[in-house]
């Protein structure tokens, strides 16, 4: 199995089927993933998959695109779920929300060893139809 199917599949299951030790198998020791939010380690990660998995039922994760270059990964995946428990301080909507985004995985001898990922929660906020994003700017009065 090549490195893409490796890493692919083990980031697939871990995200869609909550199967956490999928992922913990094929990542190094220091693993760092980094997002808006800052640089988070594994067991971030690991809660991040449970909450979402908590917070949304029928949750599915398609991998759109996937390609590897020089030790990169890059993964373009989509989400989906309904929104039936509480998520990012947001009661449950019973909606079915779609939000779309990339990570590019660094790999070194078989293992992860970081992750950067871009997405815009505002896409989430708005599938579950919550409008307020707190101060906007460049707004019209």
């Amino acid at each position: 199995m090549s490195m893409l199917q490796r890493i692919t599949d083990a980031w697939a299951r871990a995200w869609g089927d909550g199967d956490t030790a999928a992922f913990e198998a094929i990542v190094a020791d220091g693993y760092r993933r980094t997002s808006k939010t800052g640089v988070e380690g594994l067991p971030d990660v690991l809660r991040q998959i449970q909450e979402s998995h908590d917070a949304f039922s029928e949750f599915t994760v398609s991998v759109l695109q996937a390609v590897e270059d020089s030790g990169l990964i890059a993964i373009h995946w989509q989400t989906t779920g309904t929104h039936t428990g509480t998520f990012m301080g947001v009661p449950p909507t019973h909606r079915t929300v779609t939000v779309s985004g990339a990570s590019f995985l660094r790999h070194e001898d078989g293992r992860i060893t970081e992750e950067s990922v871009v997405w815009d929660p505002r896409e989430l906020l708005s599938s579950m139809n919550i409008w307020h994003l707190g101060n906007q700017v460049g707004t019209a009065s």
